[in-house]
């Protein structure tokens, strides 16, 4: 017996880190026999793999992950963000533009909520973008029919409990009185599942309206709904803290004969309706 460790990473972050899904995603598709290595089907997670070994999901091969990217979306209401909706609506991955990659979200908007939404295609920085211990500040506007007191909003900026669920303090700025509403601005550190709608609630304010526009230090701006917007590698390094990546050596590979005329992913479409092929995000 040797305390050597094997080489190679586990399967499961090689899937993270080439975008086809998060690691703990990436565990159940191994769990379903969605996965196979060097031409056997794995039902395990506890599996290193190194770059020799070929990796198919879902029948098609996976590559060597891409380099770090991130882009900003900025989602309109009415979309779910998930790669799958059993009540099959639409999805945040079905309105991407045709030439995007395979990417994951970071963290999610509700259906009903609108705004930036971070998408990337590397699964580190999706665990590094949504650990609450890093705490990024989220900022929202948020709009509420009719109208709440400072003595409410106090109750939010000093941490509230609903049904059970601790949220913290919250940065709460009252902004203005518009006819029948009031728009409010809003920063949260944790974004747990409807937060702001809650606490709200709780202090007799109903949302009729949600907009992220910021996420730590990414912003919204000027983005139209539906659009996407890269950000550059130099300030994603810069506001991660990532390594500057080393230049690529070309590697040969063995060649690889391939019986299905193509193995890449179906287009979208654009509009209303599913898309024919397979859908974009994490599955």
């Amino acid at each position: 017996m040797t305390d050597t460790p094997p080489d190679g990473d586990r399967i499961a972050k090689v899937l993270s880190r080439a975008g086809i899904a998060s690691r703990r995603d990436a565990e159940r598709m191994i769990e379903e026999g969605r996965v196979s290595v060097n031409g056997k089907t794995i039902t395990s997670p506890a599996l290193n793999v190194t770059d020799r070994d070929r990796i198919v999901v879902d029948g098609k091969p996976v590559g060597q992950p891409e380099a770090a990217r991130l882009w900003l979306y900025h989602k309109p209401a009415g979309l779910v963000t998930s790669a799958r909706d059993e009540k099959d609506r639409e999805t945040v991955f079905d309105a991407l533009p045709d030439d995007m990659p395979r990417v994951m979200s970071v963290g999610r908007l509700d259906i009903n909520s609108e705004g930036l939404l971070l998408l990337t295609n590397d699964g580190g920085i999706k665990r590094k973008l949504e650990l609450p211990s890093t705490g990024w500040l989220r900022r929202y506007r948020v709009r509420i029919n009719g109208s709440v007191s400072e003595a409410r909003l106090d109750e939010l900026r000093k941490g509230i409990t609903v049904d059970g669920v601790k949220y913290q303090p919250m940065i709460v700025t009252f902004d203005r009185q518009q006819g029948a509403n009031a728009w409010l601005t809003i920063s949260i550190r944790e974004g747990k599942n409807r937060e702001i709608r809650r606490a709200m609630e709780a202090v007799n304010a109903t949302v009729n309206r949600l907009i992220r526009v910021s996420y730590g230090p990414f912003q919204l701006g000027k983005l139209e709904p539906g659009a996407v917007e890269e950000v550059k590698g130099r300030v994603l390094r810069e506001q991660l803290g990532l390594e500057t990546p080393a230049p690529q050596k070309a590697k040969a590979r063995k060649p690889i004969t391939r019986v299905m005329k193509s193995e890449g992913a179906a287009p979208a479409r654009k509009g209303p309706g599913k898309p024919a092929g397979p859908k974009r995000g994490p599955r």
